[in-house]
């Protein structure tokens, strides 16, 4: 573990450390992940907010960390369980409703990093690709003087996406990526997660000509393009099951091809954002496919 000083850039913030943290507070289910794939739970001192479950690799290591809050803990909780570093997935985190500015902490002694993805102002939010994942990791991974762990991490995703990419199980399949919201739905649009998985597996995004990582969409537009398959999110707070059920009970999408082959992908929420799991979700995506063209 290096224990050299470390400045970073990130979203307009410096951030600084002058050795490895050890009392890290992770709080957002992205962070807590990219903290664990790094191993850092022994130098975890909480963590909060999960949008669905921990993937059984690191559970074991997550349930070692202390679970400060469902969502984000008051200010006091984040203070007593005497935090040396804060990660965050989105800026919201940082506001007077959650634990407090990042500048009000770093004057108390606590520096804190954002996931380049989640930044609050729109104009330094990093590019939805592979690379600026990695960046995401390997940043963190400074911090922590363990770059050697983020960088066999980068080796083996970019192993697994060569692979998808030769398998392309979804070579000639138009794709409804499903986020959320059954009134007008919310969906993957050109450049945000769900295009990078779709772009994986060769699959063609039904609405990948529409701007920014999610769009709000008409259903109409949806019984217009006619998915070949639905991708559908899992997660705590709008299960994948509620939303087949939708599909399935609405006398005009219960006539869509997809919801008459039961052509469901369904992923963990946590695998359809720009994070350490979106690889996973890719090959998830993938074997879904697979199945389909399968006739399974």
């Amino acid at each position: 573990m290096s224990g050299a000083p470390v400045d970073l850039d990130n979203c307009g913030t410096t951030v600084s450390v002058g050795t490895p943290p050890e009392r890290l507070v992770t709080l957002n289910q992205g962070a807590t992940q990219v903290a664990l794939a790094l191993g850092l739970e022994s130098r975890m001192a909480g963590t909060a907010y999960l949008d669905d479950a921990v993937p059984e690799k690191w559970k074991a290591a997550y349930d070692s960390v202390p679970v400060l809050s469902k969502e984000y803990p008051t200010k006091e909780k984040l203070l007593a369980s005497r935090p040396d570093f804060l990660y965050a997935s989105y800026a919201s985190a940082f506001t007077d409703k959650a634990v407090g500015s990042r500048e009000e902490l770093r004057g108390q002694g606590i520096p804190s990093y954002v996931s380049p993805f989640g930044c609050s102002d729109k104009s330094k939010v990093a590019p939805t690709t592979w690379q600026a994942m990695w960046g995401e990791l390997n940043d963190v991974a400074k911090v922590f003087g363990v770059t050697e762990r983020a960088t066999a991490i980068q080796r083996g995703q970019e192993q697994q996406l060569a692979q998808l990419g030769a398998t392309a199980a979804g070579k000639g399949l138009k794709v409804l990526w499903f986020d959320s919201d059954t009134k007008t739905p919310f969906v993957g649009a050109g450049h945000g997660g769900p295009q990078l998985v779709l772009d994986a597996v060769g699959a063609a995004n039904v609405f990948g000509d529409l701007p920014g990582g999610w769009q709000n969409v008409s259903w109409e537009k949806v019984v217009a393009a006619d998915p070949d398959a639905v991708v559908i999110a899992d997660a705590d707070w709008d299960t994948a099951q509620s939303k087949i059920d939708y599909l399935q009970g609405d006398p005009v999408l219960s006539k869509l091809t997809a919801v008459q082959r039961k052509a469901f992908v369904v992923v963990p929420f946590s695998e359809s954002t720009p994070g350490v799991l979106l690889a996973d979700g890719a090959a998830r995506v993938s074997a879904g496919l697979s199945r389909l063209h399968q006739g399974s």
